[in-house]
């Protein structure tokens, strides 16, 4: 009987892939992951993460299958948090749920199930894992979206590698959520009816603007609004030596200088913005709700413009650096000048968009048919074929 160590969060996701996974006949762990309890970053008054590990073991006793917890905190404060608060202060926005999934889960957390003796991880995500064959006999895997579209948590998976991918199980790709929901009530699971988390992949119910500060100080500084018919914003196509160059052009994000706006506001730390994001700025009187287009942490300088078609959120293309480029399918990844017609997305639950991909020296351009919003320094952008995931990279 082949063993499967099962990561039981306390949500119904988990509950119900574990269910599933013993009815197939599996050899079934659960275990839950504890990855906080730094005293000195107060998480929220309530203490979720106990709740959710006590939820997890009335689960697993009512499935009749072992239980522990495992303490990840100190290596997850490590690879994790420190690694935001580092990039929240050089300006960057990174995604700690796609980091807590190459990160811990499929590297940690399945180290330990090995350990135990495991044949395979697995966990409540809505995406699928399937192989084939190639001549010479090895075993190529594929990472396709779930089934259910609006749940579909393929992006959070889009830095697992073959290796990692050969030893997990996703038990309720094939499944929608009310799916899953009413397999749980029809056994009794005491997850059938729990809120999905909100909170900080594993820590919990926190809000992370609440979660920087306790680290990165309030800092005043200037709110800049910059028009719409700003001298920045490119337009045309222009005449470009090459294709390198045109990408190169259009993948530069605009730079503003305190002469190109007018002060309208103050705010407490420009590492506590990200382009795109409008609530916070607490800015009155304007035609239309201000966005951040650009934070400056050199300067505490906070740029903005009017209204979610301001030409300084969008932009064509972005640029991929060799050293963050990550190919799910390496067997697929390019070489130097060749290109690739591929859907793309730059957030979770964003609707795919038409790119090319370019490989140049030093790294990777994603181009994309139409300009997108907010391209946003530190996130991942995933690139697809059809519902296959075939890559990834931090836009730089």
């Amino acid at each position: 009987m082949k063993k499967v160590v099962i990561g039981l969060s306390g949500g119904v996701d988990s509950s119900v892939a574990a269910y599933l996974l013993k009815e197939q006949g599996y050899d079934v762990i659960g275990l839950f992951m504890k990855n906080w309890h730094d005293d000195s970053v107060t998480i929220s008054d309530e203490c979720p993460w106990l709740e959710d590990s006590n939820d997890a073991l009335i689960v697993a006793e009512k499935l009749g299958i072992p239980f522990q917890t495992v303490d990840l905190s100190e290596v997850y404060k490590e690879r994790i948090v420190d690694y935001m608060f580092n990039e929240y202060e050089r300006g960057r926005t990174p995604n700690p749920d796609v980091l807590c999934n190459r990160e811990i889960k499929f590297d940690v957390f399945l180290k330990i199930a090995l350990d135990l003796g495991a044949d395979y991880v697995a966990t409540g995500h809505y995406c699928r894992r399937k192989s084939f064959f190639q001549e010479d006999g090895k075993e190529i895997f594929r990472l396709l979206s779930g089934v259910d579209q609006n749940k579909d948590q393929s992006y959070f998976l889009c830095q697992l590698s073959q290796e990692q991918l050969s030893k997990t199980l996703f038990p309720i790709g094939e499944l929608t959520k009310p799916e899953v929901r009413r397999i749980a009530a029809e056994h009794n699971l005491i997850t059938a009816d729990k809120k999905d988390s909100q909170g900080l992949c594993f820590i919990g119910k926190v809000r992370l603007p609440e979660f920087l500060q306790q680290k990165l100080k309030p800092k005043e500084g200037m709110i800049i609004e910059v028009p719409k018919d700003s001298v920045h914003f490119k337009n045309g196509l222009g005449h470009f030596a090459n294709k390198a160059e045109e990408l190169a052009h259009f993948s530069e994000k605009p730079k503003y200088t305190l002469e190109d706006g007018e002060v309208v506001g103050q705010h407490p730390g420009a590492h506590y913005f990200t382009i795109g994001q409008r609530k916070g700025l607490d800015v009155g009187g304007t035609k239309e709700p201000l966005f951040v287009l650009d934070t400056d942490v050199e300067t505490n300088t906070i740029y903005t413009g009017q209204g979610k078609n301001h030409p300084g959120l969008y932009r064509r293309t972005l640029f991929v650096k060799d050293a963050e480029l990550h190919w799910v399918r390496q067997d697929l990844t390019l070489s130097l000048d060749e290109t690739m017609e591929v859907n793309a997305r730059i957030r979770y639950r964003q609707p795919l968009q038409k790119a090319t991909l370019y490989r140049v020296e030093g790294g990777l351009y994603v181009d994309f048919m139409e300009k997108q919003s907010a391209i946003t320094e530190g996130q991942f952008v995933a690139w697809y074929q059809g519902e296959e995931l075939l890559g990834s990279g931090v836009i730089s």
